[in-house]
């Protein structure tokens, strides 16, 4: 008998990061999220702002969600180079 093969999840969808930082007054959140869309492409989801506030979104639009993805690890990888954790 045939199944279907799991998908494992090794790439991340969501990522939440903070940055704190006292001395400065700075407290800051920037969450990244992808989403399915209508047309079988995928969207990256960006909110930050500061920890508290409503904050800003942005979306942008992707063919598939491992574009998606790609942009996703490379945001991410450069706001941890900002000193976000």
């Amino acid at each position: 008998m045939y199944h279907s093969p799991i998908q494992l999840d090794v790439f991340p969808t969501d990522v939440q990061m903070r940055r704190i930082d006292p001395a400065r007054n700075m407290r800051r959140f920037y969450r990244l999220s992808i989403q399915p869309d209508l047309f079988g492409g995928a969207s990256l989801v960006r909110e930050w702002g500061r920890i508290g506030a409503r904050g800003q979104m942005m979306i942008e639009q992707h063919p598939d969600e491992g574009r998606a993805v790609t942009a996703l690890m490379k945001l991410a990888a450069a706001k941890k180079r900002r000193g976000y954790a």
